[in-house]
């Protein structure tokens, strides 16, 4: 049926061609966008719009009623015999189908049951729409074919259109609430030597120009602190990150990063600017700072981000939830012996080391049943590696994360501004790795020549984009936050 259809509308265009008319024309220009021309006086002219056919209406030979649609929304249109010449009006009803765009220039029309329309006295074809569109009044509901053909699940589905509109939105309150505090906005490399930056595993590329093995980068923090020291005091970097590990729900290989560093702040003053950053961009987008999420079984969960955000121990939370004190167990092979005995599991368990264990322990035990907003605080300092260490307690560090609904949607810490404290960090992680963690850290020694010419006091900051968007559009799932989110190829 499909290919018929197909046929069909090949057939249609190569009437139109064969009528003189150039069924792909360069441009069309409009006076007004469709909402703009609904809100016209009636007996309004020379109004002209454009935009895709939703619904063509034949009342008869002598009149057809359309409904486009562009960026703005819908509206009415009208070919008629009274307005129209019968040479375009004849080729229109023959020509014209659903999905296809047309220019329309006439007059302001109210109908006798009260509906806007367009009175065309021009049409022009804009683009032949070769394929049919989705048949479902109700949108594209297939969730595979939203991700696989967005441009279908926005064309027929107004709250993808308007979860997308949010994303954008969203992204510009932070970008101009961090203008207006004195932040500079940069770019840093995607392309690297080393993955730096966080604990996880990289994709590795081929350079053929400089022959050599790169990878994507991970995170782009140690280039942004690269800044601190040539004497940016306030950066920020909206960074397209990747890691090459596991996908589920809330993770994605490739994903939207914001990251910021302010030099002479402590992770003390890096929350209390957190809550509020996010409080007025909430509150901006959204007109309130309460929201629901949608949890893991699909159970609505109530969000309010009012008032000031609690903080709780990392290692007390572990011991509370799951009953173990990771402080005093810190053996590999006592904490594996653990987690087969609490049924916790994973393919990798066997080669994780001391700080991804307890990373595991927490995000299977700890974590889903944190709704939030809550920071958490008070990490061992082996999963930190760019943290700076506690004054108080120097096996923890100055380190907080943000969680809602069980994600974790902020990672922050004071940062680790001591170079010879760095360079034994980077030792321990490339114990690690030789020892098979794939997602321990490589030595990355010009940063450590970077940090020797002296870097300010910082706080640094990681949000996921497209977490934060999912948790407020009450989304269960990160590709229902990206327009084109990775697929296997069918």
């Amino acid at each position: 049926m499909a290919e018929d259809q197909v046929a069909a509308r090949r057939a249609k265009r190569d009437f139109l061609r064969e009528e003189g008319i150039n069924p792909y024309p360069d441009s069309w220009k409009r006076t007004h966008s469709l909402t703009e021309a609904r809100e016209l006086a009636e007996g309004t002219e020379g109004v002209a719009v454009a935009g895709r056919v939703m619904l063509k209406r034949q009342v008869s030979k002598k009149m057809i009623f359309l409904t486009l649609q562009d960026r703005s929304g819908q509206m009415q249109a009208c070919l008629r015999r009274d307005t129209l010449d019968a040479e375009t009006l004849r080729i229109l009803r023959r020509g014209l189908d659903n999905g296809d765009f047309i220019g329309l220039r006439g007059n302001i029309w109210v109908t006798r049951t009260g509906e806007v329309t367009l009175d065309a006295v021009e049409g022009v074809v804009l683009s032949k729409s070769l394929r049919p569109m989705p048949e479902k009044w109700a949108g594209l509901q297939d969730t595979e074919t939203c991700y696989r053909q967005r441009y279908l699940d926005l064309l027929t589905n107004e709250g993808t259109r308007e979860r997308f509109r949010f994303r954008s939105a969203f992204v510009k309150s932070i970008r101009n609430y961090l203008d207006d505090n004195a932040f500079e906005e940069v770019e840093t490399p995607i392309l690297q030597t080393k993955a730096s930056g966080a604990l996880a595993k990289p994709f590795t590329s081929h350079h053929n120009a400089l022959d050599m093995e790169v990878t994507l980068r991970i995170a782009p923090e140690t280039w942004l602190k690269r800044l601190l020291v040539g004497g940016y005091e306030r950066v920020y970097e909206f960074a397209r990150c990747f890691r090459n590990e596991g996908m589920d729900p809330s993770h994605l290989q490739d994903f939207t990063m914001l990251e910021y560093y302010v030099a002479f702040w402590s992770y003390r003053e890096n929350m209390h600017f957190t809550q509020e950053l996010l409080q007025h961009v909430v509150q901006e987008t959204t007109g309130s700072l309460q929201f629901t999420c949608l949890g893991q079984d699909g159970s609505e969960r109530a969000v309010d981000l009012a008032g000031e955000w609690p903080a709780v121990k990392m290692t007390d939370l572990i011991q509370e939830k799951a009953g173990i004190d990771v402080t005093e167990v810190r053996d590999p092979a006592a904490l594996r012996d653990w987690c087969k005995t609490k049924g916790l599991y994973d393919e990798g368990l066997e080669k994780m080391a001391y700080p991804s264990l307890v990373d595991f322990i927490y995000k299977r035990t700890v974590r889903p049943d944190l709704i939030g907003p809550v920071f958490v605080i008070g990490h061992p300092i082996e999963l930190s590696p760019l943290a700076r260490r506690s004054d108080d307690k120097p096996g923890i560090t100055d380190r907080f994360q943000l969680l809602i609904n069980g994600w974790e949607v902020v990672n922050a810490y004071s940062e680790l501004v001591d170079p010879d404290d760095q360079r034994a960090r980077f030792e321990e992680q490339a114990a690690h790795r030789a020892a098979g963690d794939d997602e321990a850290l490589d030595t990355e020694d010009d940063y450590m020549l970077c940090m020797e010419y002296g870097m300010p006091p910082a706080s640094g900051w990681g949000m996921g984009i497209d977490r934060m968007v999912a948790l407020i559009t009450s989304q269960s799932n990160l590709r229902d936050a990206v327009l084109f989110p990775l697929m296997r190829p069918l």
